[in-house]
This record gives structure tokens, C-alpha cells and sequence, in this order.
């Protein structure tokens, strides 16, 4: 296979293999840290879970990379990267022991989600870390290569952790704390990682170096800005048309996976076990359905249009969401998993190709911090709209109609401006 030649070309460098040996450790905690935490704050059998309690778990989850992300970069333009994965990695250990102490103990759950927060919050730093050291490692005419395969075998390393997560879970401990301790162990397991690699490989260069911290974040927000107007320019009109479009797709996806925990955890499990395995089986399912749309997508977009593709996605997506969701029955939900899982992936892969052709060159990291933003920020407002319209129970007609209608609208509005 390419996928496996390509990768065995890229392991003959030493600086390649040990950066992907701390990317694998570190997103394989990630993975196990937070399915411990969405699993304590769902199924613990002590707490009475609200929509409420899972949108905080969620905007524990990703509003860091929002937050951070953008700024992010300039501190990692001033820090030995080495060191990020170092002290950050061992910062997480210390931080995750922290959550499964609170996880045992009768705290205040405010504190228990500053712990979560503070552990996420340095994965901001560690996954920009990796990315920006990539071009120390390998040579000019394999990165585009290593920045494919390098990503891709940490988000199998995040999945492959949660299912570790799910099996501790489910056939080890009956314990959350024991599932974040294996994660502090990956966690430590990462750090002890990146001291095989030297000090100094990774950068960044000293005379490079921005030499005043509030300038450079300043020049940062000052960008970012200038990103927005970029995109606001008439002849950007398809990738600020895709942006809204898979804004708008990842709310819904958002919704419905709040509405997934809640049927998991109250009307569909006879136990806290048995939804949690329910709860591991949409997850796995959703996850081939983005297998499949990295498959299809190429080709249906070059058949299509990736503003078209986009389109048949959401269309696709407001015709069978409602059809298999209204049953509120587990079968036709896990189908309805592998659908959205198709469908949100295969419209990201669209837009992330027009944004990528459309915008130009020295906007195009700004363009995609702004994505990175409207992206994650959508899926906590969408846990957030879900928390008010939800009951205990997870069952909502009105939910299930609204969003098939967002599917709809999002559906005309891109195949109108693809007619245009």
C-alpha cells in the first residue's frame, strides 16, 4: 500500500521517528483523558447527568484550542520545543493525577472542571508543538508527506486511547480515576519520549525569536483580523460561504451528540455499563463514517464541486437525520452516526480544500485559525442550545426537527450560490 511505503520512507529519519513517538504517546493520553472525563461527568453512577453538565464537559474539551490556539504559535516561537513536550507532558501527569484525586474525593464540581481545563489547555501548546517541528525533522521534499501521515497517526493513536479508555472502563476498573491514571501514565510516557530527542533540534532559531511578547500577540490579534477582511473579499465569496456552511453543520453534529449521551446514559442502558458500551459503539461507528467520507469525498468532489459536494452533504444529512433519529431507538441512531460521520466529515474535507485554493498564501494560516475557532466554538454552543431544549431522558422531536431544518437550509443556501 502507498499509505505504508510512505510512511516506512519517512520512519529512515531518526528526528521523524522520535517526534512521532511523543505525537502517538501524547494524543493516545489525550484520547484516554478525555473519555475518562466525558464518562465521570455521563455514567458515574453518583451524578445525576444533565445536558447542563455535558456541555460544561465540553466546553472543558475544546475551548482551549480555541482560546489558545491562535496564540498558541508565539509562544512556541520563543520556548525550545523540546521542552514544550517535556514540561508540558510531565505539567499534564502531575495535572491528571490531580483529576482522579478530585474524581474520589467530594468536591465541588467547579474544581474538578479547573483541573480538566488546565490539562486541555496544555494540549494546545503540545499539538502546535509537533506541527511546528515537523520541518526540523524531515527534509523539504517529504513534508507535505509528513504533515499527511503525521496527524492522521496521531488521530488513530487519540481513537485507538479511547477505546483503551472504554476497555479499562469497562473490563479492568469500574473506576474514571483509574482510567485518568492510565492517561497520567501515557502522559509520563510522552515526556520520558521526548528526552531522546536533543535539546535544541526542534527549534525555534534565536534570531527569529519575535523579542517582545505583548508585540508579538499583538501582531497576533492584529492577523487574525486581517484574516477575517481576507475572507470578506468578493472573489473569497466560496470559502466564506463554505466556513458558514460547516459552522453551521458541526453545530448540528454538536446537538445530536449531546441528545447520543443523554439516550446512552438514561433511556436506553439498563446500567451505566451497558450505555456506556452503547455510547463506545456510536463512537466507533461515527469514526468509520469518517473513514469513509475521506474516501469518498475525493472523488465525488471532483465529480461534483466541493461547493456542490457540500450541499448533497447537508441535503443528504436533512432527509436521514430525522428518519433515523425520530425512533429514538439504538439500531436506526448508530445508522444515523455512520451517516453524520460521513456527511460532517466528507463537507470538512470540502471546505478545508476551497478555503485551502481560495485564500492566498500568507493568509492561510490566519483563515484556518479563524476555522479552528468557529469550528470548536460551534459545537460548545450547540451543547449549550442543547442543554435548554433537551429533556432527562434525551428524547426531543424538536431537537431532532431543528436540526434536520438547519441540514435543509444549509443544503439551499450553498446549492444557491454554487447556481450563481
Amino acid at each position: 500500500m502507498a499509505v505504508v511505503r510512505d510512511l516506512r520512507v519517512l520512519l529512515r529519519f531518526q528526528g521523524f521517528r522520535r517526534l512521532l513517538g511523543v505525537r502517538l504517546l501524547s494524543q493516545g493520553a489525550d484520547g484516554v483523558y478525555q473519555v475518562a472525563l466525558a464518562t465521570y461527568v455521563v455514567f458515574s453512577p453518583e451524578k445525576q447527568t444533565s445536558a447542563a453538565s455535558i456541555a460544561s464537559a465540553m466546553a472543558v474539551l475544546l475551548l482551549p484550542y480555541s482560546l489558545i490556539g491562535p496564540f498558541a504559535g508565539v509562544l512556541l516561537d520563543r520556548w525550545r520545543r523540546r521542552q514544550v513536550f517535556l514540561y508540558g507532558n510531565l505539567l499534564r501527569t502531575t495535572l491528571a493525577c490531580v483529576t482522579a484525586v478530585l474524581i474520589l474525593s467530594d468536591v465541588p464540581d467547579w474544581l474538578f472542571y479547573a483541573s480538566a481545563l488546565s490539562v486541555t489547555a496544555v494540549n494546545r501548546f503540545v499539538l502546535a508543538g509537533l506541527s511546528a517541528s515537523l520541518p526540523r525533522v524531515v527534509d523539504a521534499d517529504r513534508l507535505v508527506l509528513a504533515n499527511s501521515l503525521s496527524p492522521t497517526a496521531g488521530t488513530l493513536a487519540a481513537t485507538l486511547g479511547g477505546g483503551l479508555a472504554f476497555a479499562v472502563r469497562l473490563v479492568v476498573a469500574d473506576s474514571d480515576a483509574a482510567v485518568v491514571l492510565v492517561g497520567a501514565a501515557l502522559y509520563l510516557c510522552a515526556a520520558l519520549a521526548s528526552l531522546r530527542i536533543a535539546p535544541d533540534l526542534l527549534g525555534p532559531e534565536q534570531e527569529l525569536v519575535h523579542p517582545h511578547l505583548a508585540t508579538a500577540l499583538a501582531g497576533t490579534a492584529r492577523g487574525l483580523a486581517a484574516g477575517v477582511r481576507h475572507l470578506a473579499e468578493r472573489r473569497r465569496r466560496e470559502a466564506a460561504w463554505a466556513l458558514m456552511a460547516m459552522t453551521l453543520m458541526r453545530f448540528c453534529y454538536g446537538a445530536l451528540t449531546v441528545m447520543v449521551l443523554m439516550l446512552c446514559r438514561y433511556a436506553w442502558a439498563a446500567g451505566s455499563d451497558d450505555g456506556l458500551a452503547l455510547l463506545g459503539l456510536a463512537v466507533g461507528v461515527s469514526g468509520a463514517g469518517f473513514f469513509v467520507a475521506a474516501l469518498v469525498t475525493p472523488w465525488a468532489a471532483g465529480q461534483l464541486g466541493s461547493g456542490r459536494w457540500i450541499a448533497v452533504c447537508a441535503g443528504a444529512a436533512a432527509i436521514l437525520e430525522p428518519a433515523l433519529c425520530l425512533p429514538f431507538a439504538p439500531a436506526p441512531m448508530l445508522m444515523a452516526a455512520f451517516v453524520l460521520g460521513v456527511t460532517t466529515q466528507g463537507a470538512k474535507i470540502a471546505t478545508d480544500t476551497i478555503v485551502q485554493s481560495s485564500v492566498d498564501d500568507g493568509f492561510r494560516g490566519r483563515i484556518f485559525s479563524v476555522y479552528d475557532v468557529l469550528f470548536n466554538v460551534a459545537f460548545v454552543g450547540a451543547a449549550a442550545v442543547a442543554a435548554l431544549i433537551l429533556p432527562s431522558d434525551g428524547r426531543s422531536v424538536s431537537l431532532v426537527v431543528t436540526v434536520a431544518a438547519v441540514y435543509a437550509s444549509i443544503a439551499a443556501a450553498m446549492a444557491s450560490f454554487e447556481r450563481q
